[in-house]
C-alpha cells in the first residue's frame, strides 16, 4: 500500500470518519479540459410528463383530469407543444436565456420490472441490463478510465450515499455536508506521536494534514462563492435552505477550481400518491440547486453542463390516489450556459391508446444515454468508438443532438 493509495482509500470511508485527518475528499486536481460536467441523480423516478407537460397531447387531458395543471393552473407554455409545470417557474429565466431545457420521452434500456433498487443501478452502471455481472462500475468513473492524465480528485461523488455512476477503478473523492475537515494543533502533536514509528502512518499523516491546511487556505475561494451567490439575482429565486444548498454551493466552489466532474442525487420523486405535494417539495429541491449552481459558478457556468436523470418515469394515467406509478418513458432535464437551452428534444411517441409502452407507460424513442454520451463527446472529446464500447456499452448514440454550444 502505498501513501497516495492511502489517502485515496481514505475518502471512501465517507462521512462516518469525517474527523480524521485521512479523509481528504476536496483536494483539487487538474483534468486535460476547460469544461465541467454535473450529473445529478433524481431518484424516486421523476415524473417527466408532469414536469414538462405535453399539453398539445389531446391524449393528455384525459389521462391526468387531476394533476394537469393546463393554462388554468399556471403551467408555463414553452414552445406552443410543451408546458412547465408552474413549480419549476424559477428556472424560465434560464429557459428564456437559453441555459435550461429538456429531452423528453427517453430511458434506459431497463424495462418492465420497474424496481427503483435496478432501475437505479443500471441507470448509473450506463449498462443495458444487470446480467453477466456488468455491475461493476459507473459510467463517469469509466469515462475517466479512458482518459489519460487524471488524477483522483479530479471528480467528487457529493453526499451521503455511495454513488455507483463514480465508483470504478479510477479514483473519485467524496464529500459529504457533514465532512469536517480541521484538526488543532494539539491534535496534530498526538498523531506526530502516535506514528512518529510508523512511516507509513506518519507520512500518510503528514500529507493529510497538510492537503486539509491547504484546503483551509482555500477559504477565500469558498468566500467569493458566498459572495457571487449573494450578489446573484438567481439566489432570490431560491426559497429553501439544508442539504442540498450546502452541496450546490460546495459543488460550485470545487468546479471553479481545478474540479471538472461533480456528481450527487436529490432524493424524493416517488409520486404514488398526492403527487402535487411531493412534486412541490422535489421541485423546490432542484429548482434552488440549479440556481445555486448557477449563482456560485459565475462565469464557470458558461463552460458547464448539468444534466438531471431519474432512473425511469412513471405511468401515463393518474392513480386512484392523484398519484403516478412507476412507468417507463420520462424525461430528462438539463442546465448550464454550456448546453443549447430554451427547447425540448426528442420524437414525441403520443400518448394515444395505441402509443403507449405496454398499454400504459410512454413511448422511449430514445436511450438518455445517447444525450449524455453526446454531452462528452462534444464538451470533452471523447471519441464516439470509446464511448459507445468503453463507456456506455452496446450504446448505438445515433445522430448528434446538438445538445452542446
Amino acid at each position: 500500500m502505498d501513501r497516495r493509495n492511502f489517502l485515496i482509500g481514505g475518502t471512501a470511508l465517507g462521512c462516518s470518519a469525517a474527523a480524521s485527518p485521512f479523509v481528504t475528499p476536496v483536494a483539487m486536481a487538474a483534468a486535460p479540459w476547460d469544461t465541467r460536467l454535473v450529473v445529478v441523480i433524481l431518484r424516486g423516478a421523476m415524473d417527466g410528463l408532469d414536469v414538462i407537460q405535453p399539453y398539445g397531447d389531446p391524449a393528455l387531458a384525459g389521462l391526468r383530469p387531476s394533476l394537469l395543471t393546463g393554462e388554468a393552473g399556471g403551467a408555463i407554455d414553452l414552445d406552443g407543444f410543451y408546458a412547465l409545470n408552474p413549480l419549476f417557474s424559477s428556472l424560465m429565466p434560464l429557459w428564456r436565456a437559453g441555459q435550461f431545457g429538456a429531452a423528453h420521452a427517453v430511458s434506459t434500456p431497463y424495462r418492465d420490472k420497474r424496481s427503483h433498487f435496478d432501475g437505479q443501478d443500471i441507470l448509473e452502471a450506463g449498462i443495458p441490463d444487470l446480467d453477466n455481472g456488468g455491475l461493476r462500475d459507473g459510467w463517469l468513473n469509466r469515462m475517466l478510465q479512458v482518459v489519460p492524465g487524471l488524477e483522483a480528485e479530479v471528480a467528487f461523488a457529493i453526499g451521503r450515499e455511495q454513488m455507483l455512476v463514480l465508483s470504478g477503478q479510477a479514483p473519485a473523492s467524496r464529500w459529504s455536508p457533514d465532512a469536517r475537515l480541521q484538526i488543532s494543533p494539539n491534535a496534530r502533536a498526538l498523531l506526530n506521536v502516535v506514528h512518529h514509528d510508523d512511516p507509513l502512518f506518519r507520512d500518510a499523516s503528514e500529507d493529510a494534514i497538510e492537503i486539509a491546511e491547504q484546503i483551509s487556505m482555500q477559504g477565500e475561494l469558498a468566500e467569493e462563492t458566498e459572495m457571487m451567490m449573494a450578489n446573484s439575482p438567481m439566489m432570490e429565486a431560491v426559497q429553501g435552505s439544508g442539504e442540498h444548498i450546502e452541496i450546490a454551493e460546495f459543488a460550485a466552489s470545487r468546479l471553479r477550481g481545478d474540479t471538472r466532474i461533480a456528481s450527487f442525487s436529490i432524493n424524493g420523486w416517488d409520486t404514488h400518491a398526492r403527487q402535487r405535494n411531493t412534486m412541490q417539495r422535489g421541485a423546490s429541491a432542484l429548482t434552488d440547486t440549479i440556481l445555486t449552481l448557477r449563482a456560485g459558478l459565475g462565469p464557470v457556468w458558461n463552460k458547464t453542463a448539468v444534466l438531471c436523470v431519474t432512473e425511469f418515469g412513471r405511468t401515463a394515467h393518474e392513480n386512484g390516489s392523484l398519484g403516478t406509478d412507476h412507468g417507463t418513458g420520462g424525461a430528462m432535464l438539463f442546465a448550464g450556459g454550456a448546453l443549447r437551452g430554451g427547447q425540448v428534444l426528442g420524437q414525441w411517441p403520443g400518448l394515444g391508446e395505441g402509443d403507449l409502452y405496454d398499454g400504459r407507460d410512454l413511448l422511449p424513442t430514445r436511450d438518455v444515454r445517447a444525450y449524455a454520451a453526446w454531452v462528452m463527446h462534444d464538451l470533452m472529446g471523447l471519441q464516439r468508438d470509446v464511448l459507445e464500447q468503453a463507456v456506455f456499452p452496446g450504446l448505438e448514440l445515433g445522430a448528434n443532438p446538438g445538445l452542446v454550444l
